[in-house]
């Protein structure tokens, strides 16, 4: 029975599908009838993902930091499918852990070209393609929307995604075309699974969550399915916090 989650028909793209949240996040869309376009950097990663999907994921490898990628990926996907639904921008660079006066300009342009202009290029290329009815969903961070120790650099990127999710959603309100972001806290995957399983940092990032647990990237799929879906259909420029109470004042 068709529902208002029903992504049944609808072309998604996933950036950074290779491993942990976007993974997540491809399977739950593919789980709710979504075809899928997996792009990162690495083939074999993104054949793992496929692989878990099954016939509704095609791999597509691409370098979102790279403007000639972004273009050739856009093309692929118009070439095969003749059309793009939903871009889910979930490539990111995590923190280095440094203070800035210890971050090198490489660092912090490491993380920038991904986390951000990475966005700029994806959302331009790819989510210019989107018709009406479509929908983008920006993974930005709770480190986006206040600050962390030792994460300036990574802290400034998931800020401007946020921002600039809301003033693109002004943008493209006239051509139909919904912008949000979704924000993950703490999340266990394997980029960080060491810091989490940390007697000190991990303790206190578990402390401080109500909810008793860290994210899975499944958990982060239920968002992501609901704002690529009609279910969200007169939500725009919003940032769906999934942190399991991390955050609350």
């Amino acid at each position: 029975m068709s529902t208002d989650f029903d992504l049944g028909g609808k072309i998604c793209v996933v950036t950074g599908a290779g491993s942990g949240i976007g993974r997540g996040i491809a399977e739950g869309l593919a789980r709710h009838g979504a075809t899928v376009v997996l792009v990162g950097r690495t083939r074999a990663k993104l054949e793992e993902t496929a692989a878990a999907i099954g016939e509704q994921g095609f791999v597509q490898p691409a370098d979102v930091a790279k403007e000639p990628d972004v273009i050739a990926l856009r093309d692929a996907v118009l070439a095969r499918f003749g059309r793009i639904d939903v871009l889910v921008n979930n490539a990111g660079v995590n923190p280095i852990l440094k203070t800035i006066e210890k971050t090198s300009l490489e660092e912090w342009n490491g993380i920038i070209d991904v986390n951000l202009t990475g966005l700029f290029l994806c959302c331009k290329h790819v989510g210019g393609a989107i018709g009406k009815g479509g929908s983008v969903i920006n993974i930005t961070s709770i480190a986006g929307r206040g600050g962390l120790l030792r994460s300036t650099s990574y802290c400034a990127s998931k800020g401007g995604a946020e921002l600039f999710t809301k003033a693109l959603a002004l943008d493209w309100a006239k051509r139909g075309v919904r912008v949000n972001a979704l924000a993950p806290g703490w999340v266990d995957t394997e980029l960080t699974h060491g810091f989490l399983g940390h007697d000190v940092h991990g303790a206190r990032s578990l402390e401080r969550t109500p909810l008793g647990r860290f994210g899975t990237p499944r958990d982060m799929a239920g968002g992501v399915i609901f704002l690529a879906s009609d279910a969200s259909a007169f939500i725009t420029g919003h940032s769906l916090v999934v942190d399991g109470g991390w955050s609350v004042e």
